[in-house]
């Protein structure tokens, strides 16, 4: 009998974007092509002709993947690489998102191993993922930068290495642990639960439970713009460390995938 590989069958189908409080969502245990409802084995594990981008929070959850492709119309199938990257780490961003959670961002951990997901998109995909990260906007949330090696490493499961990748940094910064670095993203209803009880102001915004707060701020985005501006006025706020690559571009190169063709000038 042939394996089901539907997402609902691997308990990868729910979207973060219609249930907040599941945010990041659940990632898949194995690299795989997500093919519309399913997720199916790779055939390779780097595609020269699409952009090498790497998920630290919803986007590696194949189910918000397909909601935020097939809003678009988008249907090609996407490459999802599971990848051992060193110098990379998940933080917590310093703003309230619309869709009604505190995602996850990355932060610089030099030194520091930790399993992540590669996604290798076409320029279709890349343009819907960087739409909803608001890479386009000036008042967006997220710019996408490329972090070279060796600074760091990004070591698929035959032990090559790519030579670097696209992430997206929060330009609000990220969230402090009270010491100065950034803090850990315990999951979504524990962060939500924990900011809640302790940062004044915050529940006379969002309501006194994560579910209060996930209703609100996805009805409101006025008041996600509130919440954001919360955070910075308690000193919450740090850089995530990856800032100085927000400069550089990357367009192209063997064995890494192409980025797409430089703007004319």
């Amino acid at each position: 009998m042939e394996e089901d590989r539907t997402l609902r069958a691997l308990g990868l189908d729910e979207a973060p974007r219609e249930h907040p409080l599941l945010y990041p969502g659940a990632w898949p245990r194995e690299s795989g092509t997500l093919d519309g409802e399913r997720l199916v084995p790779l055939e390779r594990l780097v595609f020269e002709d699409r952009v090498p981008v790497l998920a630290v929070g919803s986007n590696a959850c194949p189910g918000q993947l397909r909601h935020k492709m097939a809003e678009s119309g988008v249907v090609t199938p996407l490459p999802m690489v599971r990848a051992r990257v060193t110098g990379v780490g998940i933080g917590v961003s310093a703003h309230v998102s619309r869709m009604g959670y505190v995602s996850n961002s990355p932060v610089a951990a030099a030194g520091r191993t930790r399993e992540l997901l590669v996604l290798w998109l076409d320029a279709q995909q890349l343009a819907v993922i960087d739409a909803s990260e608001g890479v386009p906007r000036p008042d967006g949330n997220f710019r996408r930068v490329w972090l070279p090696a060796p600074d760091v490493r990004i070591e698929l499961a035959d032990g090559s290495a790519l030579s670097g990748a696209h992430v997206y940094v929060n330009r609000h910064g990220v969230l402090h642990d009270g010491t100065g670095a950034p803090r850990a993203h315990p999951g979504q209803r524990p962060l939500l639960t924990d900011l809640l009880e302790n940062v004044p102001g915050l529940r006379e915004l969002f309501g006194a439970s994560p579910e209060e707060f996930s209703a609100r701020a996805r009805a409101d985005p006025a008041l996600c713009a509130r919440g954001t501006r919360l955070f910075a006025e308690h000193g919450m706020v740090t850089a995530c460390g990856l800032e100085r690559y927000a400069g550089a571009r990357r367009y192209g190169g063997p064995g890494s995938g192409a980025s797409p063709s430089p703007p004319p000038a």
